[in-house]
């Protein structure tokens, strides 16, 4: 099949994914739910309409346009992640649109609707049987895609190292703010830390703010998100990190839904943001070079950076650990 029967058949899938009824679409939302709480149905449309963002033609065709049309088949094997709904589908399409076929090892949290994504591409087009197979043990492949921790990560790299791979570890985003920002920015940034409950590499879990910045604008911003803490696992998490921080006397901030906490680390935990303030721009940035790889966006109104409220849409090219995955699948030898 040609590149171009390739990517129209994508295409269709997202037609096809765009136009599923109401009660279809609850109908799988709710099998996610129940697979895997955290796969609430508003994140279920909100990851699905992403990828029908990206599956028009026009899109596709200028992704690939840059790539060798015509590869070598090859069998990749893709190790998919589970932390927000369909996580893995940038790295299913990159293989399958490529020429070159997927064996899947899917996380146990998102099977359901990666097994309905499979299944309506073979329906729009069943050439892609033969191109798309699952297994729990890998064996038997060229090539290799693995998403995962930074411990598992040291897994992959021994068990791997002999095969073309990328393999993905733990990434986190930042918002840089100027202290300019309306309430507009101030909401809009909310959803980049609240969507898919932070779970994702693309969530914000630490802002960096100029001395002096009223930390209550950002409460104030947000309280259109406080029914978040309805959430059963999230409001775990919440509880947990409150003791924690209760128990150890640290300081921090409360709003009742999510947690402010001045701390020099990227990372923070589910339900806790961290913030550190600066007073040099110039400063800011050479401090944060030596830890730009673990960082997956930044979130800013600056020039380059991701807009706020951006942070969950990522373009067909803005991909997960700034490798080039389709250069990777088009150039292997």
């Amino acid at each position: 099949m040609t590149r171009e029967k390739r990517i129209q058949a994508f295409h269709k899938l997202g037609r096809k994914l765009d136009q599923l009824s109401d009660e279809d679409f609850q109908s799988i939302a709710a099998d996610a739910r129940n697979h895997n709480p955290w796969f609430t149905i508003d994140n279920v449309r909100k990851s699905l309409a992403g990828i029908i963002k990206w599956l028009h033609e026009e899109y596709l065709l200028a992704w690939t346009s840059a790539y060798d049309p015509e590869v070598t088949q090859k069998k990749i094997a893709v190790v998919m992640a589970g932390n927000i709904p369909l996580v893995g589908f940038h790295d299913f399409l990159s293989v399958l649109i490529s020429g070159h076929s997927i064996l899947i090892k899917s996380s146990s949290k998102d099977k359901v609707l990666l097994t309905f994504v499979v299944e309506s591409l073979i329906s729009v087009d069943p050439w892609f049987a033969s191109k798309i197979e699952y297994a729990d043990q890998l064996k038997g492949f060229d090539a290799i895609i693995a998403t995962g921790s930074d411990n598992t990560s040291r897994y992959f790299e021994y068990y791997f190292a002999k095969y073309p791979h990328i393999i993905r570890k733990n990434r986190t985003s930042i918002a840089i703010l100027n202290g300019h920002e309306s309430h507009d920015d101030l909401l809009a940034l909310g959803d980049d830390v609240f969507s898919y409950f932070g779970l994702g590499c693309r969530n914000v879990s630490k802002i960096f703010m100029p001395a002096g910045f009223r930390i209550d604008t950002l409460f104030e911003s947000w309280s259109t998100f406080s029914e978040i803490i309805h959430h059963h696992k999230y409001c775990n998490n919440y509880d947990y990190q409150k003791s924690v921080l209760l128990v150890t006397r640290a300081p921090f901030l409360d709003n009742g839904f999510v947690m402010l906490q001045e701390n020099q680390r990227l990372f923070s935990p589910l339900a806790l943001v961290y913030y550190e303030f600066y007073s040099d721009p110039q400063a800011l940035a050479q401090a944060l070079e030596p830890v730009r790889q673990k960082i997956q966006c930044v979130v800013s109104d600056e020039k380059g950076a991701v807009r706020f409220g951006q942070a969950q849409f990522p373009g067909l090219d803005d991909y997960a650990d700034q490798v080039d995955s389709l250069h990777f699948l088009t150039t292997l030898p």
